[in-house]
This record gives structure tokens, sequence and C-alpha cells, in this order.
């Protein structure tokens, strides 16, 4: 969430509580990552905390309300936040406890409407028009939600009812936190016209400095100036789209979950890593090795093929470079992913700087079932495929540190 976001509107008009013809919910948890945390750790509830690599490294994954009051937001780089909110616990991000939640928390949005469009992992639109008979009316079920969210996976979420997806994230927003606003049909463009500019979507901080120079701070005063005057400021295009945002006029369908077009996985070392040093060219061919088995296994959980594997390096100088190759057939085994990702990092390294980040990204996915697996007479790849999979059926029993490739163990450079 952005520092614009957190700004609340100061005088918002009053609105009624009529949520009739208000079928669209957007629904976002609340400091979602933090509020994880929380759940394991209780006796931090009320104190400052922010999710972030404790050495200063990368930035600010999330944050409590507490240290936001300090100063801090998401995206900031911690060595800054640490500064600002000094006396904040830092906890290191835990991926699969967050990815693990945000599939509980799409389950309940999945379960009281079949119109569910996840736009990220702590935050969806819902319509909710084919729910009325089973839930009753947006409110009750904005309420039957959050209510769900709290009682089941002890997660707050903020949630706003209305007519169109935009007011319905402007809502959520300034529910927050904890909270629930609807905005009736009536009051839509009233709403709208008390926000400043900024709040539209699409409008940027280079907007709202190209609009402040022509006397435009609110949605009013974009709403009443003459189109011709705001597209020579911002364009015709541009001016025409956000006059009609400005009038509540936006829409924006909710279709349900759509298919992924890539599934990824990335990792940023504590040191930045010289690939012309032995051990850390071990380290990185290890991490890259790695981030191959997340993303296979994503694949397979979701029953997905993937036909192109691309390789990320982030250097030094924030430099990023990727890598691409696309395979003779679909594939979802780790072994294979690792075998093509090893020489695109051997191609991306040959740049000679020292490393940050790497990462694996799968693209190409189609169903496994319509796809099939790539064919093999190798009776020892045949074998890695079923293990992998063996692997996956013990790691959704006991947990993903149950097993775990030897190669990837600490101290065993060796390649599996």
């Amino acid at each position: 969430m952005s520092r614009e976001q957190l700004d609340r509107a100061t005088s918002l008009p009053e609105l009624g509580s009529d949520d009739t013809g208000c079928a669209v919910l957007h629904v976002d948890m609340d400091a979602f990552f933090a509020a994880v945390e929380l759940r394991d750790r209780p006796e931090l509830i009320g104190r400052p905390v922010i999710i972030g690599r404790s050495n200063g490294r990368g930035v600010v994954v999330s944050a409590t309300y507490e240290a936001r009051a300090a100063g801090v937001h998401s995206a900031m780089p911690m060595g800054r936040a640490m500064r600002s909110c000094p006396n904040a616990v830092i906890i290191e991000p835990s991926r699969g406890k967050y990815t693990e939640a945000s599939a509980q928390v799409m389950t309940i949005l999945n379960e009281v409407s079949a119109k569910v469009d996840a736009v990220s992992i702590d935050e969806a639109f819902l319509d909710v028009s084919g729910a009325l008979r089973t839930f009753g009316s947006p409110a009750v079920i904005a309420a039957h939600i959050r209510a769900r969210m709290a009682a089941e996976l002890r997660l707050p979420c903020s949630v706003g009812v209305a007519a169109v997806t935009m007011v319905a994230k402007i809502a959520s927003t300034l529910a927050k936190p904890d909270g629930m606003l609807v905005v009736p049909v009536a009051d839509t463009v009233a709403f709208l016209h008390s926000l400043p500019v900024g709040r539209l979507w699409g409008v940027g901080q280079k907007s709202v400095r190209a609009l402040d120079s022509i006397g435009v701070t609110t949605v009013a005063e974009l709403a009443s100036i003459p189109q011709a005057r705001l597209a020579h400021t911002i364009g015709k295009s541009a001016a025409a789209r956000l006059q009609a945002l400005a009038a509540g006029q936006e829409l924006r369908p909710i279709a349900g979950p759509t298919a992924e077009k890539s599934i990824s996985s990335e990792r940023t070392f504590d040191v930045d890593l010289d690939p012309h040093d032995p051990v850390d060219a071990g380290k990185l061919e290890t991490a890259v090795r790695a981030e191959c088995e997340t993303v296979a296994a994503r694949l397979r959980q979701a029953h997905l093929t993937a036909s192109t594997v691309t390789v990320k390096v982030r250097f030094e100088d924030f430099r990023t470079l990727d890598r691409s190759h696309t395979l003779a057939a679909p594939v979802d085994s780790s072994h294979l992913v690792a075998a093509a990702a090893k020489p695109l990092l051997t191609q991306a390294l040959a740049r000679g700087q020292h490393v940050r980040l790497v990462g694996v990204r799968c693209s190409g996915l189609a169903p496994a079932d319509s796809t099939g697996h790539q064919l093999t007479f190798d009776d020892a790849a045949e074998a890695k495929s079923t293990a992998e999979v063996v692997m996956d059926e013990v790691v959704a029993r006991f947990g993903p540190q149950a097993v775990r490739r030897a190669s990837l163990i600490k101290g065993n450079q060796e390649n599996s």
C-alpha cells in the first residue's frame, strides 16, 4: 500500500446505508504479511512490526499500523525504515506462510461468490449479484466475509461495497483498518467528488502535478473543468477517461479467476555474490536450483505445465538480465526446469558483475491434462519425476521442511 493510499479524505459526504445495486465488493486484507506473522506471535500485537530483511537489505514487505505511524510503508528501503522506526520488531519474511494464508483467504471468498477476481495475494474484487439469495444484501455479505476471516483465519480485513470496482477499492482503503464502507449508488458521484484527484485510478504523482498546474486538485474540480482544457494538459484520451471515472462510469468486469500467465520465484542474497569465486558460484547455482524446485512444485500444485523457462539475474548496480529458453515439450518437473535454467544462468553471469538476486520464471502455461508431459526414454529421469510427486505428497502432509533435495541442504553443493 502506498503512502498516498494511507492519506484519509478530510471531509467525506454523508453517505446513506442503502446497498441496493452495490454488488461489487473489494476485500483487502489489512497489513496482510504482518497480520499473518502476528497470528503466531500475538505478544507483538500493538507494537511496531516490520516484515523485511533484518540486515537492512531489500525493501519493507509489510508493516503494522504502529510502524506506519512512524513513517514506514511497503516498498521503503529497509535501512530507511529501520532508521524511521528504530524500536520496531523486524521479522524475516516467510513466503510459504503467506501463500498458504492467501489460499485460505481466497477459499473463503470463492465460497461466497463464483465471480472472484484476485488482483494480488491479499486483495480481491467480488461480484456478489449471484449470492444475494444465499447470503443476503451486499453489506450483509461483506460483514459475513469479515466475520469468517476473523473467526476462521484470525486475520483482519477491510471491505468496500459499491456499484463499480474503483469506488469499492477506494472505499475499502478508507475503511482501513478492519472496517467496512458502503457507498450507495445514489451517493457515488458525491463520494468521488469529495476526494483528491490522486485517488482516481491511473493518476500518479506526475499527473497530480500536471493537474495541479491548471488548478485541479479534487475530483470535483476535474469533473467541472472543460474537457478541451483538460486535454491540452494531459491529452485527449486521458482527459476523457478521467472525466468518466470522475462521473463514476468506470466498469471493470469481474469474470472470476483467469489462468496464470507465469509462475516465478526469486531470492535476494544477504551479500552480493561474486560469480568468479568458486564458493559464490556454487551458491548461485544452488539458489537457482532451489527456485526451480519452488516453481516446479507450484506448477504441479496448479496442475499446469510450462513451455518456457526464464532465469532472472539482478547485479550489484541493480541492472537486471533475463535469459529465456523455450522447451521442446511442456514440463512440470524441477529437474527438467533446472536443466533448462543452468545454461541460462551461465549466459547471464558472463557479464561478470557481483549478483544481488536470482530468480526463475516458467511461462507458456497450460493445463497438464491437455499437454501431457515431456516424454523420455531415460529411466533415471522418469525416477526423478516420480520422486518429485512423492515429495509433493510428503510436503503437503508434513510441511515444507519434511523433505528436501540433498543438493539444496546447506553445505552440500553437488548438483542433483
